[in-house]
């Protein structure tokens, strides 16, 4: 196969594509999503066979246990790509949508309409779901899309593209709308990364070598986050069981996730009270602990932490913990080592909490919550493309209103600018 040559195709197709996708109404929209959640259900057992491909040559790759986890397609989760499509279908759609119109003294009125971006180039690794919540979010708010998924997942995505050609085929829409890269060739990344002519933003979601290649070789605009250090800060004035149930939870739900915990901070004042209970938890899930010389104090059973577990994203059963004096060094450790994803506040003082949501610069911010929340299916967004951390077109999850841009609108009665 001519890489290049291939790619080129799909953009061309991509681009035709974007421009019936614009105009489509609610409704045609509505109805591919509606035929392609049905298509999912009914075909679940298609699915899992095409899985069971991927998953089975992962293990003889010997893949690591947390890109297994994120390969593995269940009934469960099946299930749950079919309902996040509904759910899209269910949220307002937002193209077309005028806001800000005002009468100018000209006599002018001026507003802005929301309208797609255009092509979207999604890259992502091991996550077969992916494929069908990217194409859900890029069909409803009026792009088309290209996705190249990872070769582990290549079965998968293929099985679940089909599903999406047949949405889109019944409700009349070009199926190059949605198009799924079939071949495993790298160069294909490195070509979609360079079509400016054809693909107007790259969403990559993948580990931290795929997005560093990215932010090195692409020449289009990107919505990206490189990692995911999550902390949770447990305060002396918070409620021990809530901080228990949080700081559990956050690391343990799941592991393999950029939304999972990796480091733990806890107050001074409280430390005593709460690391035995809650360390004896993570201990007897098999989660490795790493701590400063406070934390390993308390708990002995823990591994001494060095300065690069501060910054680490571990993906993996292991965690790290620091005793701080309270909440100014724990913000200033969420400045020093974060990523800027979600952190994660456990307090009753609505005052520090407050300072915790104001002076944390994070595209996620708890309060009392679990960091595994931060989701685009939790947000109420019906699935995400990704999460960015950005501070510039989008930032958090990102759903159907960070896949859509603003344009100035006009209207006059042949009015001239005097």
């Amino acid at each position: 196969m001519d890489v290049q040559t291939y790619m080129h195709g799909i953009g061309r197709q991509a681009r035709t594509a974007s421009r019936a996708m614009a105009r489509a109404d609610t409704a045609t929209k509505n109805r591919a999503l509606t035929v392609t959640a049905q298509a999912i259900e009914r075909g679940e057992a298609a699915l899992l066979a095409a899985n069971a491909k991927d998953v089975a040559e992962a293990r003889h790759k010997k893949l690591p246990d947390a890109a297994l986890d994120r390969l593995t397609l269940t009934p469960k989760t099946i299930a749950a790509m079919a309902d996040g499509l509904m759910q899209i279908v269910r949220l307002p759609d937002p193209i077309g949508e005028i806001s800000g119109l005002s009468y100018r003294p000209s006599g002018i009125q001026v507003g802005q309409m929301r309208v797609p971006l255009g092509v979207v180039g999604i890259i992502y690794e091991s996550r077969p779901n992916v494929t069908a919540d990217a194409a859900g979010l890029c069909l409803k708010s009026g792009n088309a899309a290209i996705l190249r998924g990872g070769s582990e997942a290549l079965h998968s995505n293929q099985a679940i593209a089909a599903c999406v050609r047949e949405g889109l085929t019944a409700a009349g829409l070009p199926e190059h709308a949605v198009q799924v890269v079939e071949t495993s060739d790298r160069a294909a990344v490195g070509e979609l990364i360079t079509m400016r002519e054809f693909v107007d933003v790259i969403v990559p979601r993948g580990g931290k070598g795929l997005i560093e290649r990215l932010l090195h070789e692409s020449r289009i605009p990107m919505i990206q986050h490189l990692d995911g250090v999550c902390h949770v800060y447990i305060d002396d004035k918070a409620d021990i069981d809530k901080a228990i149930r949080v700081a559990d939870n956050a690391k343990t739900q799941r592991l393999g996730v950029c939304n999972a915990m990796e480091t733990l901070l806890v107050a001074r004042g409280i430390a005593h009270k709460i690391l035995p209970p809650l360390c004896k938890i993570y201990l007897d899930k098999g989660i490795e602990l790493r701590g400063d010389e406070a934390a390993r104090a308390i708990v002995p059973e823990m591994n001494p932490a060095n300065e690069q577990d501060w910054y680490t994203e571990y993906l993996a059963a292991i965690l790290a913990v620091r005793v701080v004096d309270g909440l100014d060094q724990a913000i200033e450790h969420i400045a020093t080592y974060g990523s800027k994803h979600t952190d994660a506040i456990v307090t009753e003082d609505l005052t520090r909490a407050r300072r915790f949501l104001t002076e944390v610069d994070s595209s996620s911010v708890m309060v009392n919550a679990s960091t595994r929340f931060a989701d685009g299916y939790e947000y109420g967004l019906g699935a995400e493309i990704g999460i960015s951390t950005d501070k510039l077109h989008a930032r958090g999850p990102v759903g159907l209103e960070g896949l859509t841009s603003l344009k100035y609108v006009v209207f006059g009665d042949g009015h001239v600018r005097k």
